[in-house]
């Protein structure tokens, strides 16, 4: 890992730079290059404009490690009024949370109360809703939770880190249970005897698991999604998918609103399935700071005109 992505990744937990940078006009600028708004209604928005063009949506509410059961219950409840929204405006739109969101941190129990209030609404309307990866110190926590919400709905997906050197592993275990499965990199700082430090090495990671998923797929398996922005391992998996015969209604490419667009587009012009992370609300900060630290020669724009 550079020093450039291991010092953003760090930044992205300093409370000082967290409350000076959202004051920053500069920044703010810049976050709207990765978010339509902050505003639920500017997430819908961006998704119809998206939908239009024939790409879906993921819509998720950022915010991480609440620790007052209060908060807990108003992400939920949001998050019920969000897939109601999505019903009534006929979108195809999934949604995203974070288990932190919802109480993990403080109680694991509540935390699938709200989950399961979640799913059912989710599943009612036949909708879908993913669980998103943290940091490794939640892993073992959150696919107890995915496992569970498993027997319950098929519904629900779960993101996988390919920058982890445990997830071949637990590719093995989810396969025969999970309805669908979010290849990710990872996005959080972690010791090299936990992830692989080097790009090259988390790519081929990446690589191999999204050759795995994909023949799991053809066979039946998950609905995967190829959740990347780098166009190599783009062209690589498709190439494999195409020499394999995988179906297109197997697989979707996933990415981030914002970011390789015209890649997007090129991919939903092909007949490819494309659908985009759309984030929204006021806590963007840590998660801006990881986007970041997914390009650090972004951050030398802000850095000459932070004081704007």
């Amino acid at each position: 890992m550079s020093l450039a992505r291991r010092a953003l990744l760090a930044l992205s937990t300093s409370a000082w730079l967290r409350d000076h940078a959202t004051k920053s006009r500069i920044v703010r600028r810049s976050v709207a290059r990765f978010m339509p708004g902050e505003r639920l209604d500017d997430a819908l928005e961006a998704a119809r404009q998206q939908q239009a063009s024939g790409i879906t949506a993921i819509l998720t509410h950022l915010g991480e490690n609440l620790a007052q059961r209060e908060e807990a219950e108003e992400v939920a409840s949001h998050y019920l009024d969000v897939l109601d929204r999505i019903a009534a405006s006929g979108l195809d739109a999934h949604v995203s949370i974070k288990l932190t969101q919802l109480g993990l941190d403080f109680d694991p129990e509540l935390c699938f109360r709200h989950f399961q209030l979640v799913l059912d609404r989710a599943s009612a309307r036949n909708q879908f809703v993913w669980i998103d990866m943290e940091s490794s110190a939640y892993v073992d926590r959150t696919l107890d939770i995915f496992r569970r919400a498993c027997g319950r709905s098929s519904r629900v997906g779960i993101a996988l880190q390919a920058y982890l050197h445990r997830s071949a592993g637990d590719l093995d275990q989810l396969l025969a249970i999970a309805p669908a499965i979010r290849l990710v990199k990872g996005a959080y700082l972690e010791p090299p005897s936990i992830a692989f430090p080097k790009k090259s090495d988390v790519d081929e990671s990446y690589y191999r698991l999204g050759v795995r998923l994909l023949t799991a797929a053809a066979a039946g398996g998950p609905l995967v999604h190829i959740a990347t922005h780098d166009p190599r391992l783009i062209e690589r998996l498709g190439a494999f998918a195409s020499d394999h015969a995988v179906s297109s209604s197997a697989y979707e490419y996933a990415m981030l609103y914002g970011i390789q667009r015209h890649l997007q587009q090129r991919l939903a012009r092909e007949g490819r399935r494309v659908r985009v992370l759309i984030a929204y609300g006021d806590n963007w900060f840590p998660w801006y700071m990881r986007r970041l630290a997914e390009r650090p020669a972004n951050v030398w724009f802000l850095l000459k005109n932070f004081g704007a």
